[in-house]
Order: C-alpha cells, then structure tokens, then sequence
C-alpha cells in the first residue's frame, strides 16, 4: 500500500504523493506536519546525506503543499503521543506510541505502537492478525 511500482516505501512520500494517504490517516494534515517536521529534524541531524537532498527535492519539485509546510521550518521530534489510522479492512484504529532512540545504531530509532487493552483498535488488531494468518496458510497451500 505505501509503494508502488516507482516508489520506494517512504512515509513522505506516501503523505505528500499517493492520494490513499488521505483515506489511510484520519489526521491527514497532522501527519503531513509531523512528516515534514521529522524530515527538517534529520536535515539538521546529517545536513550532508544524499539521498535525504534528493527526497526533499524530489517532494519540493512535486508537491505545492510540502513546499509550504517546508518554508515554515517547523522542527520537532515526535517522541509520544497518539495516532490514528483507517485501516481498509478494520476501519479505524488508535494507538499510543513511543519512539526509542537505539544507542547502537546513533540515528535510528524503534517506535512501539500499542492499542489500549479491550478497546475497539485492539479488536481490530487480532482480526488483522487472523486475516494474515489465514492468507499466510492459504499461500503455504499454494505452493
């Protein structure tokens, strides 16, 4: 769902250029901002690295909106906090996350998403759960 055939999977990207991110994100705006605000954040972190100059080009050169919210420089790291999603077989799912710095690996980092026990995102999560097992089973079939 985040690529297709000429794109990497890249969360900007999928924000600022695949028009299945406004049905995927209930707080489209919201993460347009925090994407564009991470993105600022890791500019300033390694201001020589490549390939991040060519993503913000290549969003720059094809999206009038990341082009405004990149003129605010608007910079913040998104730590904790809550996040929603709209899954197509699911419906609406809500998490609490929290990014973790690995001190391993400076500059990477794991963010842990959890569903709030008994609440409808939990239920969703164990039918996804249960669809990707039944279509894990029904390809091991298959072969």
């Amino acid at each position: 769902m985040l690529a297709n055939g000429d794109n990497q999977r890249n969360l900007a990207r999928f924000n600022f250029l695949d028009p299945a991110s406004r049905r995927f994100y209930p707080d489209w705006e919201l993460f347009r901002d925090m994407a564009v605000a991470i993105l600022r954040r890791e500019a300033g972190r390694d201001p020589h690295d490549k390939g991040l100059h060519d993503l913000i080009g290549e969003l720059s050169t094809r999206s009038e909106d990341f082009r405004t919210r990149w003129g605010a420089h608007n910079v913040r790291r998104h730590g904790t906090g809550t996040k929603r999603f709209r899954h197509s077989a699911v419906g609406d799912l809500t998490f609490a996350y929290e990014s973790l710095d690995l001190a391993a690996e400076p500059g990477l980092s794991m963010t842990i998403y959890t569903a709030e026990p008994g609440s409808p995102s939990e239920e969703g999560l164990r039918l996804l759960a249960s669809l990707a097992a039944t279509e894990n089973a029904d390809q091991a079939v298959r072969r």
